[in-house]
C-alpha cells in the first residue's frame, strides 16, 4: 500500500510586486490555514516517510511547516524544481521516482497542477484546490511506478476553510 498526500503551499503575499513569483512569502492566513491542515495530519496520525516540494519559497516554507508538525527532518525535505510551472505529467515522473521503501509520500506545490494531478485519482472532481488543501489517495500497490494501473482510493479531502 502507497499513501500520496498533495498539498498546495500557504497563502503567499501578492503585495510586493518588486518580488519574484519564486521568492513571494507567506502570509499570516497562510500560516493558520495549513495549521488547520497539519492538525487534520496529527489527529488521523499520519506519518511521512518522504516530503518533496518545489522550490519555490512558499511551498518550501509550506513544505517545512508540515515537516515541522510531522517530526520529519527538515534537512530530508526534497527539493524538486520541475514541480514549479509543471503539468501533471511531471508529477507523475516525480511520483515514480519515489523509492519503493517510502510507504507515504507527500508533494507540495502548487494550482492548477495540484488540482489537474489530484483528478487523475480523485473519486469525484475537485474543482479548486484551495491554498493549505490536502488530498490524500491510497494504492494498492508496492511500486510507485504502478499507482496508474492499481486499485486506489481517494482517502481525504481537507480544505481548511471545512475545518
Amino acid at each position: 500500500m502507497k499513501t500520496l498526500i498533495l498539498a498546495r503551499h500557504a497563502k503567499s503575499s501578492w503585495e510586493l510586486p518588486e518580488v519574484e513569483d519564486l521568492d513571494r512569502p507567506l502570509i499570516e492566513k497562510g500560516l493558520i490555514r495549513t495549521q488547520k491542515s497539519i492538525a487534520f495530519l496529527l489527529k488521523n496520525n499520519i506519518n511521512i516517510d518522504l516530503i518533496i516540494s518545489s522550490h519555490a519559497k512558499r511551498a518550501l516554507e509550506t513544505a517545512k511547516l508540515y515537516a515541522n508538525a510531522l517530526k520529519y527532518p527538515l534537512q530530508k525535505i526534497e527539493v524538486n524544481t520541475s514541480i514549479y510551472f509543471s503539468g501533471p505529467e511531471d508529477l507523475f515522473n516525480v511520483v515514480y521516482s519515489i523509492p519503493d521503501n517510502i510507504q507515504t509520500a507527500m508533494l507540495v506545490g502548487h494550482n492548477p497542477t495540484m488540482t489537474q494531478f489530484a483528478n487523475c485519482f480523485a473519486d469525484k472532481l475537485i474543482d479548486y484546490m484551495p491554498t493549505s488543501a490536502i488530498v490524500t489517495f491510497e494504492f494498492n500497490t508496492d511500486k510507485w511506478t504502478d499507482i496508474e494501473l492499481c486499485n486506489h482510493k481517494t482517502k481525504h479531502i481537507v480544505f481548511p476553510k471545512n475545518l
